[in-house]
């Protein structure tokens, strides 16, 4: 039996990762398996219990929590403990304590598990800030994603408007300088660029432009 293909998207907050790495999932029949989603998810759960603040109580959240990423009619939704959070997770607020969340080792360690189980199981396009390096660091193809931060603050605000959730070009920015640095500065599974990744800045690119790209890379492998 042939090895399952694992495609793993990597890069800042903003980059647009999520929207690339569901393209190419469905352009190529694969799962896309959206990690960051995880994290909010968490996220979301600590706030809702309003446990935020006590890293020992969330990191028991954690592990008697239920998180599961489902794709239905063209949706990927994100379910916790049976309820439907998908929208929930991407407000303002938990924007604004996920990398937090996402520092705890716990935490990182339980999600770690299930996102590898996930990828041993079948074809997947995995996207985060660590899936390169700490999740997959054997993926089939590796890409690192860059984009200034003006741009990736504009795409992020008008996917937000799309969706109806609240906040301005300005916090958003604001949000992202924060988030940069938390992650990159943390101590479990910082965010960096894997030796062998594939860099692509997408300041300039469209969104066909990277499906494009990242597909012939994998078609290349496979062949």
């Amino acid at each position: 039996m042939a090895k399952n293909i694992v495609i793993a998207i990597d890069g800042p907050a903003g980059s647009g990762k999520s929207t690339l790495a569901s393209l190419v999932a469905k352009e190529l029949g694969y799962v896309y398996l959206d990690t960051g989603a995880m994290y909010r998810a968490v996220t979301y759960l600590a706030i809702k219990n309003k446990v935020i603040n006590d890293s020992s109580a969330i990191i028991d959240l954690v592990k008697k929590s239920k998180i599961e990423l489902k794709y239905e009619n063209g949706i990927n939704k994100v379910i916790a403990n049976g309820e439907d959070i998908t929208k929930e997770i991407r407000t303002l607020e938990v924007n604004s304590f996920v990398s937090e969340v996402a520092k705890i080792k716990e935490v990182r360690e339980e999600l770690v598990a299930l996102q590898q189980k996930i990828g041993n199981e079948i074809n997947i396009v995995a996207e985060g800030r660590d899936t390169t390096t700490t999740v997959f660091p054997e993926a089939d193809l590796k890409i690192f994603m860059v984009a200034s931060i003006e741009a990736r603050a504009e795409r992020r605000y008008k996917e937000n408007k799309e969706k109806a959730i609240a906040g301005t070009l300005e916090e958003i920015i604001e949000n992202l300088k924060k988030r940069d640095q938390i992650d990159s500065g943390r101590a479990v599974s910082p965010l960096r660029k894997a030796d062998d990744a594939i860099e692509m800045d997408t300041t300039n690119m469209t969104i066909e432009e990277e499906v494009k790209f990242i597909v012939s890379k994998i078609n290349e492998k496979i062949k």
